[in-house]
């Protein structure tokens, strides 16, 4: 009961505002949530890092439902902030919405059309391939099982980790080893359901409202909501054929991960490519172990890894069906003979196309059995012009890291014209770039002081300084700035444009402010509930 007399004075206080557009009966269906057992759930996320808490929580029953609750701040004359949040996967506390509301896009929260019963794939004649329609707070790992399910079909650009949701993969692009043939996710969405910053539901495309399609893809949440994408998909292989070298010459990895971007034959050239670097005797052999039995460890020193302690690993995959299986032997060994990696470094293992693409799902559950998941994540993700490649591992692989990394690290090049750049998403300026992804894990009761957040975020400073200092002209991917003239840098020449599409579609700055790009992500507007 008083859960239902605060709501109700809620709506009762938010009406006046708005004068007569809105009506109780259109608030009263909206599943807002505002006991701070509730919040508190929204209050932080996977990055583990900020803190900041709500006052409600929607659950939306249907994109309607997100943009009654937008057009009831933009008509406000103190607007309230509101970010969407699909499963809580920031590591910068992006989808907050202090003292605002958060929208909760998850499918468990959400009763929609779009969820329960799921449009099948269909097919384009003008376009001659499959699409299908999404709720934005899908898992992508949910939206494979049921293209696999229904066509043997699949999306065609992922990222490492499925459980993510489709409309935090798009706000900000969505990358993995495919990105270098098929670009980036946002590169194979082909229209948006959008909900703006003046509570407007649109649906847009390359054709219809492509300005408004193109800023919210990699827009960060600044210009709206997404709340259904359209995604282009493609036959699925059966199998993977999964393949890891070593190398201990930088310029050897590069040199055959940038040759290997570059074939585009569908039959002479892999499916994936990426790389990482190993600094630490106990990476090489987790490494290895996830093929083959740790029971005989490797030594780096019997690898050649005399390069400061350093290697590098390049990983691909071939993907194959049964009735071409009888080939892939010979077309790996091809690809293989050109590459110039550790001859005895060679690892190989077959696997389901499922398996392999939900393969960091297995990692997540071992560390979530040791305790070792819900911990402080500072990761740090840099694109690098592929031109200053070596001067990043000389500074930063064999320089400011010594041989601790507490995390993975990826390094893969993309190619630049597999990206838009219409959309809102700054790369390096050069034909070919490279992400560097730093995805370390927090152990302050470790008792190794290499591994504690404070000094796994002072060294993520130390690398962003090289880089400014050295004039790597790196750009952040899933970025984050302190001030608007380092988010300013960040855009560069893009920065106008960005800040022209935010005064078209979100002119209130309504949305996205946990991002402080435009005003700091905490502002007095708890007066428009409890004044």
């Amino acid at each position: 009961m008083a859960h239902l007399l605060f709501l109700s004075f809620l709506i009762c206080r938010l009406i006046p505002i708005v004068g007569l557009t809105l009506h109780s009966s259109d608030l009263l269906p909206l599943q807002l949530h505002i006991h701070p057992s509730t919040t508190s759930s929204v209050s932080t996320d996977f990055g583990g890092t900020t803190h900041s808490t709500p006052l409600a929580i929607l659950h939306p029953t249907s994109p309607h439902d997100i943009a009654i609750l937008i057009r009831t701040s933009y008509l406000s004359p103190h607007p309230f902030p509101i970010s969407a949040r699909g499963h809580g996967h920031s590591i910068n506390g992006q989808a907050s919405a202090p003292q605002g509301v958060v929208i909760d896009m998850s499918r468990d929260s959400v009763i929609s059309d779009l969820t329960h019963d799921r449009p099948l794939p269909f097919y384009s004649s003008t376009r001659h391939e499959y699409y299908v329609d999404v709720w934005a707070g899908e898992l992508w790992i949910n939206v494979l099982s049921w293209t696999l399910a229904n066509g043997g079909l699949a999306p065609k650009s992922w990222t490492d980790y499925l459980y993510l949701s489709v409309g935090g993969t798009l706000s900000n692009a969505g990358i993995s080893g495919q990105a270098f043939h098929h670009g980036p996710q946002i590169s194979n969405v082909h229209e948006l359901d959008v909900v703006t910053g003046k509570g407007e539901l649109v649906t847009c495309s390359d054709d219809q409202n492509s300005e408004l399609f193109h800023a919210v893809l990699g827009g960060l949440g600044q210009f709206g909501i997404i709340t259904r994408a359209r995604i282009a998909l493609e036959s699925a292989p059966q199998r993977v054929r999964w393949i890891r070298v070593l190398y201990s010459n930088f310029t050897a990895f590069t040199k055959d991960q940038e040759r290997l971007i570059s074939l585009h034959s569908d039959f002479k050239r892999f499916d994936y490519v990426e790389g990482f670097v190993i600094v630490d005797e106990g990476l090489i052999n987790n490494w290895r172990s996830s093929f083959f039995s740790p029971s005989n460890p490797v030594k780096m020193s019997s690898l050649g890894g005399a390069n400061g302690g350093v290697l590098y690993c390049l990983e691909m995959t071939k993907n194959y069906n049964e009735y071409n299986a009888h080939s892939v032997d010979q077309d790996v060994e091809e690809l293989l003979k050109e590459l110039d990696f550790i001859p005895a470094s060679i690892f190989t293992t077959d696997l389901t196309y499922l398996e392999f693409l939900d393969r960091v799902h297995k990692a997540e559950l071992k560390l979530r059995a040791k305790g070792l998941w819900e911990v402080p994540h500072p990761w740090l993700n840099l694109f690098v012009p592929a031109s200053r490649i070596a001067d990043f591992d000389l500074g930063v692989f064999r320089g400011i890291l010594g041989n601790k990394t507490s995390g993975p690290i990826l390094i893969y090049p993309m190619n630049k014209h597999k990206w838009d750049d219409r959309t809102s998403v700054v790369t390096p300026e050069e034909d070919v770039f490279y992400l560097v992804a730093f995805l370390r894990s927090a152990l302050d009761d470790s008792g190794e002081p290499s591994k504690t957040l404070k000094h796994l975020s002072r060294e993520n400073q130390e690398i962003l300084e090289f880089c400014r200092k050295e004039g790597l002209k790196t750009r952040q991917y899933l970025p984050h700035h302190e001030t608007q003239s380092e988010w300013q840098h960040h855009f560069g020449r893009n920065w106008d444009r960005f800040r022209h599409r935010k005064a078209e579609f979100d002119p209130k700055f309504i949305l996205g402010t946990g991002q402080g790009i435009f005003q700091p992500s905490s502002l007095p507007y708890s007066s428009l509930f409890f004044s």
